[in-house]
């Protein structure tokens, strides 16, 4: 079981890193071109570097503490939180229709809710 939460934790990483790192550092008006980036246009640059923010930071707490020891109650926390940012995240793609989308951000909050559960 542990390896299974191991592995759904840093599968939720690389998804908060690549998602992280694609809001914090690329323009929002390319970004706004992208699939699945269009929400992007009807929002403020700040709002979605802040955003992007998190997603660095929910990189970090989905692995660091436990691998190293350090508030390990922090990956259930931060799986937690991604949780909540998934269902923003859904019902934002739910109101532009971009049902596939939809379903995505449902299997991350499904893994991330595991990866709670798991370690809470």
């Amino acid at each position: 079981m542990n390896l299974v939460l191991w592995i759904a934790a840093g599968a939720l990483a690389t998804v908060a890193l690549l998602g992280g790192v694609t809001k914090t550092f690329v323009p929002k008006k390319k970004l706004a071109a992208m699939h699945g980036g269009g929400w992007t246009a009807g929002v403020s640059v700040a709002f979605v570097r802040t955003l992007g923010i998190l997603e660095l930071f929910a990189a970090v707490g989905l692995i660091l503490p436990a691998a190293l020891g350090i508030v390990p109650v922090l990956v259930p926390v931060t799986a937690a939180c991604w949780v909540v940012l998934m269902v923003g995240a859904a019902l934002t793609h739910r109101r532009r229709g971009e049902n596939a989308l939809v379903l995505l951000n449902l299997a991350y909050l499904a893994l991330a809710a595991f990866v709670a559960w798991g370690r809470f």
